[in-house]
């Protein structure tokens, strides 16, 4: 508790140098419209922030920066809804809902909504990012990597909640996904993997390009196919603050999904995306009765999703702090900007006499808490983007999915992919192939096949030890328990169990 208190205390030398709010300000801002174009994702953002204050003193870099995170994680909300472009990977699980929100006129609804909840799991990550770091550390490091691969394992089980109910669909594009992350050199022998000897492909396919095609360019093509069917729905604007339902009305929704964003954040590797996916999925088996489906609308859809992979920031940064282990690529570039600046993480920076670690804090809880008034900025603005004719807008969106993938890289091979990834969205999409599972298992891939490795070394690379492992530790125990009642509650046996137990 004297640790809880003697951090918070360091902290309030923040208020001692009021400039420090104006530079969270502006962080926060450019975070939030770079993260809202479609190929600046929170990393991009974050290093041109890190770049442009490399020669400044400490505590105004660590403001503008950690200001940035949290504004371009929210800010891929924004494209999500609207435009059904996630602006960061974190964002897709939003566009499930919010996307279609948008067409019935309520894109305003879905934005202040996506503000407050991004609001609310924010400051709940930030307080867990204040009073148990060190317990979140501990549990972080109880995870193996046969544990990392089994929580992999799990989002791509996860994947078939996504696919309209139908198992076949939903895993074929969930392994097609995986099959796209494993193209390139080996991470680990440098062998070519599916490249065919060409260069473009040696790095792999950015996953920029992959998002924006699937989900911008294919959904552009898909309303192309015949313009006249299209209606554009009057916004409305009439409320844009959400109405205290709205808001607080989902709050077992928003206390469970921030949770699971703090705690999936803290894993290294894992990140927001991981964090929204699995809240998507928990709420959408809790949620009985839900007044829209999901995937169609549903309220509760964005809580999840917003809440968790904002709360996600706090989590993501409890490793980088104790451990001096970055939660993901954003949380390495902010490690990289403190280590530029003298500050060394670790187990030791809680108990630094400078308080730097109190600061840190204090930090990330304004920026979550600035972020309620600089979110519901444009709102109004950005809603009419959805009431621009079709014909003007697809063509825009089409441009602006051309820029966003050259952006990303500066490579005109992205664009060539982004193009081919549109059309394979296209056909995904009037065949009835849901786009969002192939994305994640792209996604995905990467961490399960390195720590599928890893545990396949530790278990001597016999697959039967391996399985022992999983079943004799509780924690591996419990993660391949929520995998096979997942596989069973896909292929009915469940259902067909409980109707028996009835019976009996």
């Amino acid at each position: 508790m004297s640790t809880i208190i003697e951090t918070f205390t360091s902290g309030l030398l923040v208020f001692t140098q009021p400039e420090l709010l104006l530079y969270i300000l502006g962080g926060l801002l450019f975070g939030m419209y770079a993260g809202a174009m479609p190929g600046i994702s929170a990393t991009m953002a974050i290093s041109l922030i890190v770049s442009l204050s490399y020669n400044w003193s400490i505590y105004p870099a660590l403001a503008v920066a950690l200001g940035c995170y949290v504004g371009a994680v929210y800010g891929g909300s924004r494209s999500a809804i609207l435009l059904n472009v996630p602006g960061t990977p974190a964002a897709i699980a939003t566009a499930f809902d919010g996307y279609p929100l948008a067409k019935q006129g309520k894109a305003a609804k879905a934005l202040g909504i996506t503000a407050i909840q991004s609001v609310i799991g924010g400051i709940i990550g930030s307080i867990f990012l204040l009073v148990a770091a060190p317990l979140i550390t501990r549990f972080a490091l109880m995870f193996a990597s046969r544990d990392y691969f089994l929580l992999a394992l799990m989002g791509i089980m996860l994947l078939v909640s996504m696919s309209g109910g139908s198992f076949t669909k939903g895993m074929f594009s969930g392994f097609l996904g995986m099959f796209i992350g494993v193209i390139g050199m080996d991470s680990s022998t440098a062998t070519q993997r599916f490249t065919f000897d060409n260069i473009y492909l040696m790095n792999g396919i950015s996953s920029v390009a992959i998002i924006i095609g699937i989900f911008g360019l294919s959904e552009s093509l898909v309303q192309m196919r015949d313009l006249r069917k299209v209606t554009v729905r009057k916004q409305d604007l009439s409320r844009i603050i959400p109405s205290f339902q709205d808001a607080f009305g989902y709050l077992r929704v928003t206390i469970e999904s921030s949770l699971i964003g703090v705690f999936v954040g803290a894993l290294p590797g894992t990140g927001g995306n991981i964090a929204a996916l699995i809240s998507y999925d928990r709420a959408k088996k809790s949620t009985k009765n839900p007044a829209v489906p999901f995937g169609e609308g549903a309220i509760e859809g964005l809580v999840a999703s917003e809440s968790s992979n904002n709360a996600a920031v706090g989590g993501a940064v409890i490793p980088m702090l104790t451990l001096g282990i970055p939660g993901d690529s954003a949380t390495a570039l902010l490690l990289a900007c403190m280590t530029a600046h003298g500050v060394v993480t670790g187990p030791t920076l809680i108990d630094s006499q400078d308080g730097i670690f109190g600061i840190i804090v204090m930090l990330v809880l304004l920026a979550n808490i600035f972020l309620l008034p600089v979110s519901l900025t444009g709102i109004k603005i950005f809603a009419k983007i959805v009431e621009v004719p079709k014909q003007i807008l697809l063509p825009l969106i089409i441009v602006l999915a051309t820029v966003g993938s050259f952006a990303a890289k500066k490579n005109i091979m992205d664009v060539y992919f982004m193009a081919g990834f549109g059309v394979l969205g296209y056909f995904l999409s009037i065949h009835s192939f849901k786009t969002g599972p192939l994305v994640l298992g792209m996604i995905l891939s990467q961490l399960l096949e390195l720590n599928l490795r890893r545990s396949l070394v530790a278990a001597y690379g016999s697959v039967w030890t391996l399985l022992g492992q999983m079943v004799s530790n509780t924690l591996s125990a419990v993660l391949t328990l929520v995998i096979v009642l997942v596989m069973l509650s896909q292929f009915g046996i469940l259902k067909k169990l409980k109707s028996v137990i009835k019976k009996s």
